[in-house]
């Protein structure tokens, strides 16, 4: 275990899970036996290691990482510390021959994410290595409530997700800081967006939908703020954010999602985080433990009158969801999925993949805070359709609308596979396009992004292309896609 003297990794991970197991005698696998978790605990002050190692009764520990990948006994590897050091630990770990369990972000950038992602992945394959990102807030009470009315039918057709999260972090000058310092140091790995859009993704898909989009808005509202010496320093992070998020639920409704998260902000809702569901059927809205409800039949009828007091309590129109088990600690009911998923090979979705797709939302996130529009960049796909856009928009310069729609209807499902997820990626096929249509020389990309795209990515891509009549120079595209067929070891 990596980094567990932060608070996260001590309290949530060693102490509430690791140690909470070993308390009830290990684990119970399907088969009758238990597992004991044997830690080792890793960090560089040793100091700090001994000693809690030693409050929590656990024998092994150390300051030599290295040494740690080495000994065979230890088939786990489980990392809490900077999120700029994750993927080169998780790397080193795959390859010492260990399963891989990490806190989230995977890693800072979607590129290190879906490199650590993929390594893991073909370590699978080759030799069965396990590896699983956390996914905690899957496992608190009031979401658990929260989806279990949805499977039911409660909503109805699903509207809108409201979420709010965030407190008041203390600048440090009054009143002493209850976040490290770190946390609002952009260069330390630092900020809302890329700590929290993290959560969001996979909260959002596996309870509400698939992300079709973000529009976000970034701010760092506090500048200077004072660290654990009480120094002053310059907050380069954003300590809060403001996002629209575009779904496509669960069963196939379009779905809109606000997020405020701040920790700029004072709490006046029911816990630190809500999350509002409406729905066509009911409503309802979780905190972290609790959930409470509102159906079609019991939705009261309120009176919009500024003139006079309201008199109706809106908080108590809800009813509870109550507890129908016992909830254990989110982080670990994880935990003792993934020591399942290693030692008996049970199911377990919550893999490094999925952590990659959180490092997406944070990149599209940023992107939209940086260029303020929406991730997805849909003007882009002009650019490939250069010709038949050009033609579209003469018709509707004239009022011929049948015309323009008659022009642009076969060039849709060009444009959506250019933009198919990740979106971030469309520049490629944008690129490709010119290439192919003799507007460049070459097919290479600052970054190497040529790359981000699969060979049967560009031939569909390139199949796409002549059906919509975008093959401006058909003999010279038919040459150039053979080349690239031939790179790759394809016969065309």
């Amino acid at each position: 275990m990596h980094g567990v003297t932060g608070r996260m990794g001590m309290n949530q991970h060693l102490i509430r899970s690791i140690v909470a197991i070993r308390s009830e005698g290990g684990m119970l696998l399907a088969n009758g036996d238990r597992v004991m978790p044997d830690p080792i605990l890793i960090g560089r002050n040793a100091e700090k290691i001994e000693a809690l190692a030693k409050a929590q009764g656990i024998a092994r520990w150390g300051t030599d990482l290295a040494a740690a990948l080495a000994n065979p006994d230890d088939s786990v590897f489980f990392d809490a510390g900077t999120t700029q050091m994750r993927p080169t630990l998780l790397a080193s770990a795959i390859r010492a021959g260990k399963h891989v369990y990490c806190e989230k972000p995977i890693a800072t950038n979607p590129n290190q994410a879906v490199e650590i992602a993929r390594l893991a992945q073909d370590a699978n394959t080759r030799s069965g290595l396990k590896h699983g990102a956390v996914q905690d807030k899957l496992f608190l009470p009031g979401l658990r409530k929260l989806d279990m009315l949805r499977r039911a039918g409660f909503f109805g057709r699903m509207l809108s997700l409201r979420l709010e999260f965030g407190y008041r972090g203390f600048e440090g000058d009054l009143q002493p800081i209850q976040r490290p310092s770190w946390n609002y140091r952009k260069e330390d790995g630092g900020g809302m967006i890329l700590d929290m859009m993290c959560h969001w993704r996979y909260v959002l898909d596996n309870l509400f939908g698939e992300v079709q989009s973000v529009s976000c808005l970034g701010a760092t509202h506090i500048p200077t703020r004072w660290d654990e010496s009480g120094q002053p320093y310059d907050a380069t992070a954003d300590d809060a954010a403001y996002a629209t998020v575009q779904l496509k639920g669960h069963n196939g409704e379009p779905v809109v999602v606000q997020i405020n998260m701040s920790w700029a902000t004072r709490v006046r809702r029911d816990d630190l985080v809500t999350f509002h569901v409406d729905g066509t059927h009911g409503s309802a809205v979780a905190g972290l433990s609790s959930c409470r409800a509102q159906s079609r039949v019991t939705t009261p009828r309120p009176v919009w009158n500024p003139a006079v007091k309201q008199t109706m309590n809106f908080h108590d129109q809800w009813q509870e969801v109550p507890d129908s088990m016992v909830y254990d600690n989110g982080f670990k009911i994880q935990w003792e999925h993934f020591i399942r998923h290693v030692v008996e090979d049970a199911p377990y979705r919550w893999t490094l993949p999925e952590g990659a797709k959180g490092v997406q939302l944070v990149e599209a996130a940023l992107q939209s805070w940086k260029e303020r529009r929406h991730s997805d960049a849909l003007l882009g796909i002009f650019d490939a359709i250069a010709p038949a856009a050009n033609a579209a928009l003469a018709a509707l310069a004239t009022g011929d609308t049948a015309r323009f729609h008659a022009i642009l209807a076969p060039t849709l499902p060009l444009s959506r596979h250019i933009f198919a997820a990740p979106t971030r990626f469309y520049k490629t096929g944008v690129v490709f396009m010119a290439w192919l249509n003799g507007h460049q020389r070459h097919f290479t990309m600052v970054g190497g992004q040529q790359g981000a795209r699969s060979l049967i990515h560009f031939a569909e891509l390139f199949r796409l292309a002549d059906a919509a009549g975008l093959i401006e120079q058909p003999g010279l595209a038919a040459r150039r896609m053979t080349h690239l067929l031939t790179l790759h070891g394809v016969e065309a």
